[in-house]
């Protein structure tokens, strides 16, 4: 589980920081008329968003999430901040996963 929370973390931030350019591109193309930005921009962010779909769904199926919940993860990636925010959450609760299968996995002293 470990090893799928690097990439998660890691896409999550790249993600929201092209979300928040994407948004800065395209107060450009419609306040002031400059496409270009946007252009390049747009299909970075869908391009980096889709692997960003692929490792959270990873993560996942790794941490059996519920549904609802994955599909909350997934959707982060769409709301400015929001995967910055849900990045935070679902790196604590990874690791108090993590944390209480190692519990289990150590005997009582005798």
């Amino acid at each position: 589980m470990e090893s799928a929370l690097k990439p998660f973390r890691v896409l999550a931030y790249i993600v929201g920081v092209m979300l928040l350019l994407l948004i800065v591109g395209m107060v450009l193309r419609y306040g002031f008329d400059i496409p270009e930005p946007g252009s390049i921009i747009s299909p970075t962010h869908g391009f980096l968003y889709m692997i960003y779909l692929v490792a959270a769904l990873n993560l996942g199926l790794k941490a059996r999430w519920t549904w609802p919940y994955t599909l909350g993860v997934l959707l982060a990636g769409t709301v400015p901040f929001l995967s910055f925010f849900i990045e935070r959450k679902v790196t604590q609760r990874v690791r108090d996963q993590i944390a209480a299968q190692q519990g289990e996995g150590q005997t009582a002293p005798a």
